[in-house]
């Protein structure tokens, strides 16, 4: 069996439609190009830069599971990692409701499933710094010489967090 690893970033940019909706923005790779973007304002109005990056990477898990399915069926063993910029958000993603605070114990538990997928060993999330963030093309414009560098991007310089 050879070991596939998925590589996800997952970005938010907060309050950026005229109806004051945030918007996603998730890219997948196996090492090279991204055979899955996708880009999309969200669903439900969010209160901060946090919870935005928080629904947005709830949009993820759909897909995620969806080829943790796929490729499992064909025999492959599978690591999926989610990369994030934003810290807060890896930190309720990671802890679930035991890193909530005064400012976000209003987030419906549904946004938690990604905590329960981490215990499980199902998912693992890395840091990776915003100007290395490759999803970013996918929240908001990028001209000349960075959205060059995305385009040839090699993943391999996110770190893990």
């Amino acid at each position: 069996m050879s070991l596939w690893e998925q590589t996800w970033h997952v970005d938010a940019s907060f309050v950026v439609h005229p109806d004051m909706w945030s918007h996603t923005g998730i890219s997948i790779t196996f090492g090279k190009g991204f055979p899955i973007n996708i880009s999309c304002k969200q669903s439900i109005n969010t209160r901060s830069s946090t919870e935005a990056e928080l629904v947005a990477a709830n949009t993820a898990m759909g897909p995620i599971l969806l080829m943790k399915h796929f490729i499992a069926e064909q025999g492959y063993d599978y690591k999926q990692i989610l990369h994030q910029d934003n810290r807060s958000a890896m930190l309720l993603e990671s802890n679930g409701r035991k890193s909530a605070g005064k400012r976000s114990r209003h987030i419906n538990i549904r946004y938690f499933f990604i905590s329960d997928m981490k215990e499980k060993g199902q998912l693992s999330i890395r840091y990776c710094p915003t100007d290395k963030f490759v999803a970013d093309y996918m929240t908001k414009p990028l001209h000349g010489s960075q959205f060059k560098e995305f385009r040839h991007q090699n993943l391999s310089t996110c770190t893990i967090g």
